[in-house]
């Protein structure tokens, strides 16, 4: 047994883990799941407990084979499920092409990237990634690969479903061309939330990729100011002479301790971080490595374990258009209590995909990194959850920890015509999961 926590490190649970590295000794293995069942894993960087199960069977994709192909001429990639976005990346950038979407970190499975059908930057113009997969390869429970498209329900219950269909064996989608491997960025700071948010609405539609930082430690007339940076690809002609165009060879600069100690991110460490990047932040125009823009946390290694032995609690909630007044309550109740958070980020989503359970939807999303150790942290995000929930939006999965299984309906009202997709596909229950455990799914 081996025991598995999510990118959080909180709540670990025991698992046996197998990592094949063919399609058929992966079938071999669902065949002969134990009655606890079996979940898929790529990178572990689902923060919860997604890719968890406890007494079961944990299988590793990352030796899946073969590894990927890509057709220049049509720009689809096609890759095993245990294919990391930064091995894409890698061989792509330089070659004139980019993922469709990308996370806060390349070091993301495709297969993890369906399951939780991400979103980045980009989520107000492009929508997630299930909005360019062209087909999907999936391993069911009667032990059969099916070769899934768009038109297919399993299709959309895959996409977003948390890898509780069956095990994703690989995926194709098409990538975007770019002429560089840097970003043209607009940088900007704002006074307060409203402000903020004024900003991102007239704004935002005349950038690919845009995002604000706030900081969460701001009080009174400065609660919820930010920092935006919007940005586009970069042309070649706005690089310097003597520049490679599409040099990309990203790589972690640094290594966080093997340990330490609880309480490094505190009131004082965040508020003193929070005051210098504000202050750098002054209105200017950039241009920046692709890495750097898209995966800033990526260059320290094993960044989670700064938080220390507790971990921390990844929260993140949409709440649609319309629905402000709950992001600015969340907000102001966040700064009245002094919450430390170190990354607190707003997005604004666009257009979803009919994946059932997939997160984004119309509206705001903000996201939350807090030490997991704050006192009376559960009651408060319990809170928030019934805001959340009254508001008409939802938690991300792929993040959440510590939902309450009666929001899950409310939160996502397509769950019972997932339920039943889900049921066809695996009457027997063989793919299950912590999460899947804990939310009743």
């Amino acid at each position: 047994m081996t025991f598995l926590t999510g990118w959080g490190r909180t709540a670990p649970t025991p698992a046996t883990l197998v990592a094949p590295r063919t399609a058929e000794r992966l079938a071999a293995l669902v065949a002969d799941a134990p009655p606890r069942g079996l979940v898929a894993r790529g990178l572990g960087r689902a923060y919860g407990d997604a890719a968890q199960n406890a007494g079961g069977v944990v299988v590793d994709l990352t030796r899946l084979e073969p590894r990927w192909s890509f057709d220049p001429e049509t720009g689809v990639v096609t890759a095993s499920a245990g294919t990391s976005l930064h091995e894409l990346m890698t061989a792509l950038v330089p070659k004139g092409w980019f993922v469709p979407v990308s996370p806060g970190t390349r070091h993301v499975t495709v297969g993890g990237a369906v399951a939780a059908d991400v979103h980045g930057k980009n989520h107000h113009v492009d929508s997630s990634l299930g909005a360019h997969l062209r087909s999907l390869r999936l391993l069911t429970a009667d032990g059969t690969i099916r070769t899934l498209t768009p038109p297919d329900e399993l299709f959309w219950a895959t996409v977003g479903g948390m890898g509780l269909t069956g095990v994703i064996v690989e995926a194709s989608f098409g990538c975007v061309p770019i002429e560089t491997s840097r970003v043209r960025v607009d940088v900007e700071r704002t006074r307060d939330l409203d402000h903020t948010l004024e900003v991102m609405a007239a704004t935002d539609d005349g950038y690919r990729y845009a995002v604000a930082w706030i900081d969460l430690l701001a009080r009174g007339p400065r609660m919820g100011r930010s920092v935006l940076t919007r940005g586009d690809h970069a042309r070649r002609e706005e690089l310097p002479r003597g520049h490679d165009p599409l040099a990309f060879a990203p790589s972690s600069r640094l290594t966080a301790p093997p340990w330490a100690p609880n309480g490094l991110l505190n009131r004082l460490t965040v508020r003193a971080f929070n005051e210098a990047w504000y202050a750098k932040a002054r209105e200017r125009r950039i241009i920046q490595d692709i890495a750097p823009f898209f995966h800033p946390l990526d260059f320290v290694q094993g960044w989670n374990r700064i938080y220390g032995s507790r971990g921390f609690v990844q929260y993140q909630f949409v709440v649609p258009f319309g629905g402000e007044g709950t992001l600015r309550r969340v907000v102001s109740r966040l700064s009245a209590e002094g919450v430390v958070s170190f990354l607190t980020v707003l997005k604004r989503f666009g257009a979803g995909t009919p994946g059932m359970l997939s997160f984004p939807m119309p509206g705001w999303t903000l996201s939350l990194d807090i030490p997991a150790g704050h006192a009376g942290l559960a009651e408060l995000l319990r809170e928030f959850d019934a805001w959340v929930a009254e508001a008409g939006g939802r938690l991300y999965l792929a993040k959440d920890a510590r939902m309450r299984a009666e929001l899950l309906p409310v939160m996502y009202p397509r769950l019972q015509e997932w339920a039943k997709i889900r049921q066809t596909a695996d009457p027997g229950g063989v793919f299950r999961s912590d999460l899947a455990r804990r939310l009743g799914l």
